[in-house]
């Protein structure tokens, strides 16, 4: 009788643990993050906007404060007018006062040259006659070189300061100029970077920072979520995989929502390099087994942005 009641009870056992259901495949609803992080160090001046409100790309997010941009900026500014005016200086040549005062010069050298210059004219008759000695003559002749090459020297003088400095001091001049105004560039850079501008449509999730704090260069003030980047994540064993493909049409149950189905499609599978990175919160497989995550996108996109992240969804595929 004692094996009877055994055997029954075994049968039950069996029995009932072939009704067991199979668990479903679950997984979270996911968006796609983006971080907004400062590129140069300030404190929050302003913030523009609260957890929860939906910005669109190219909106200010916050203002930072930055004084040593600003002084950076006056530095900067003041180098390029030096620059600027050394190098119009060196195109330029001499001012008018300059110019005036050589030109007075070479008249002045002119006089004298044609001066030197009939001298010698009388004083080459009067030798060819022997009425003077040659020492007479050899001294004139010798001031009347002096003249000619001191005329000459003025005249070159004159026109290098009408024609400006010479080339190589020119490109010098130039150069400096161009380094100062990349350094104005870089200022006016620096000087945009106060405002934090959203870089897409977002929803805005976390902001880490409080007005008055300091803000590091990279850190990350305001985190949130793309616009229309809901999808499903789910995380499968090897064995579970089936006949899930990419580009397959599959089902997705949200529990939260009354049980709603939604219509959506794989449009990746990858495999995972750990076994942590799963998303079931029970996983019941063999840690052995391979892993791999599904990318499951809703053909209404629009109708599920307000999905909330990380709820529980369940997969069905066909």
């Amino acid at each position: 009788m004692k094996n009877l009641y055994g055997i029954l009870s075994l049968s039950i056992f069996v029995s009932c643990t072939n009704q067991v259901k199979e668990k479903p495949i679950e997984g979270k609803v996911e968006r796609e993050q983006v971080t907004v992080v400062t590129k140069v160090p300030g404190k929050i001046a302003k913030l523009l906007v609260e957890e929860g409100d939906f910005v669109h790309a190219g909106d200010t997010l916050a203002i930072l404060s930055i004084p040593e941009v600003d002084a950076k900026e006056e530095q900067a500014k003041g180098a390029l007018q030096s620059a600027d005016a050394q190098y119009n200086m060196a195109v330029k040549g001499a001012t008018k006062g300059q110019l005036v005062q050589l030109q007075a010069k070479v008249d002045g050298l002119k006089e004298q040259y044609e001066f030197a210059k009939k001298s010698i004219g009388r004083l080459d008759a009067l030798l060819q006659d022997s009425l003077i000695p040659q020492q007479k003559y050899d001294e004139t002749y010798a001031k009347y070189q002096g003249a000619k090459n001191q005329y000459l020297a003025a005249q070159a003088e004159l026109a290098e300061a009408r024609g400006g400095a010479r080339q190589e001091q020119q490109i010098m001049a130039l150069g400096q100029k161009e380094r100062a105004l990349g350094a104005v560039s870089e200022v006016n850079v620096a000087a945009q970077e106060k405002y934090v501008i959203a870089p897409q449509d977002m929803s805005v999730e976390t902001i880490n920072l409080k007005v008055g704090e300091l803000a590091m260069a990279g850190y990350p003030i305001i985190n949130g979520f793309l616009d229309r980047s809901t999808y499903f994540r789910f995380t499968l064993p090897e064995n579970k995989m089936g006949k899930l493909q990419k580009g397959e049409a599959v089902e997705v149950e949200i529990p939260y929502l009354n049980h709603k189905k939604v219509k959506a499609k794989v449009i990746s599978i990858k495999a995972l390099n750990s076994y942590a990175s799963i998303a079931s919160a029970y996983p019941d497989f063999d840690p052995q087994q391979a892993v791999f995550e599904l990318k499951i996108v809703p053909e209404d996109v629009a109708g599920s942005k307000d999905l909330l992240t990380k709820t529980l969804v369940v997969l069905h595929a066909n």
